[in-house]
C-alpha cells in the first residue's frame, strides 16, 4: 500500500502534479486507519481506566501510607501539583505530609524538574510490570 501512494497520474482526470492523487488518497486513508488500530491496540495495553487504582495497589505493596495514594492520584489527574500542596491533598499534618511526601519521591512515583519545582507522575522501571500489566506481561 504504501508504494501504492507513489503511483504515477491514472489519466487526466487523477489529480495536477505528476502522482496519482487518487493513490495518495487511498494510501491516507490506509494509514489513518492503521493509526487508529495502533491507538485501540495501545489504549486496551495500557488500560488507563484503572491506572489510579493500580497506582495506589502500588503504593500500598511499597509499604506507605495509604495517604501518599492521594499525592499520587492527584498528580495522575492534575498533571502536575506545587510541593506545598501535599498536606492539603493527603489530609495530613503539614510535617507528616512532608515526610510521606518525600516517601513517595523516594518510590520514584513523583519528581520534579528542579528541586522546589513542581512535581509530577513518573514511572520508575521497577514499577512497569505493576502499574501496565497487559504491556509487561509476565514471563
Amino acid at each position: 500500500m504504501m508504494d501504492h501512494a507513489d503511483m504515477p497520474r491514472q489519466g487526466d482526470l487523477d489529480g495536477r502534479g505528476n502522482l496519482s492523487e487518487r493513490a495518495l488518497g487511498d494510501f491516507t486513508l490506509w494509514f489513518l486507519q492503521a493509526c487508529i488500530d495502533q491507538v485501540s491496540f495501545m489504549t486496551g495495553l495500557f488500560d488507563l481506566d484503572t491506572l489510579a487504582k493500580r497506582l495506589y495497589r502500588h503504593v500500598e505493596r511499597s509499604g506507605l501510607k495509604p495517604e501518599a495514594g492521594r499525592l499520587v492520584e492527584e498528580a495522575l489527574t492534575r498533571g502536575e501539583f506545587d510541593r506545598g500542596e501535599a498536606s492539603r491533598i493527603s489530609g495530613l499534618p503539614e510535617r507528616t505530609a512532608r515526610r510521606v511526601f518525600n516517601d513517595v519521591i523516594a518510590l520514584g512515583l513523583l519528581a520534579s524538574e528542579t528541586p522546589k519545582g513542581p512535581v509530577s507522575l513518573r514511572f520508575p522501571a521497577d514499577a512497569l510490570d505493576a502499574l501496565f500489566p497487559k504491556l509487561f506481561p509476565e514471563t
